[in-house]
């Protein structure tokens, strides 16, 4: 017999009709959730998994794409082994 209905925990679920742009969601999320497990710091509190805290950071507007103005740019693809200057 599996876990009762009230000892599941919720799934935030991502409003895409919210976002501009959900493509770019995806890969900017992605590329920060990969900094996340390389060690970057996180700028939310709360979370534990680093894909959970990277999207929490996009919807935020604490990450952004290259080429526009936050606080950290993530870089769509970032080269092998250039980890630190992807993470500001």
């Amino acid at each position: 017999m599996g876990p009762r209905r009230d000892q599941i925990k919720k799934v935030p679920v991502i409003d895409r009709s919210k976002l501009p742009n959900s493509f770019e969601f995806v890969v900017v999320a992605g590329a920060r959730a990969r900094q996340l497990m390389r060690g970057a710091q996180p700028r939310v509190t709360g979370t534990i998994k680093p894909v959970t805290t990277a999207q929490r950071e996009v919807i935020e507007g604490l990450v952004a794409p290259e080429g526009t103005e936050t606080t950290t740019r993530v870089p769509a693809r970032a080269p092998v082994g250039e980890t630190a200057a992807a993470e500001g």
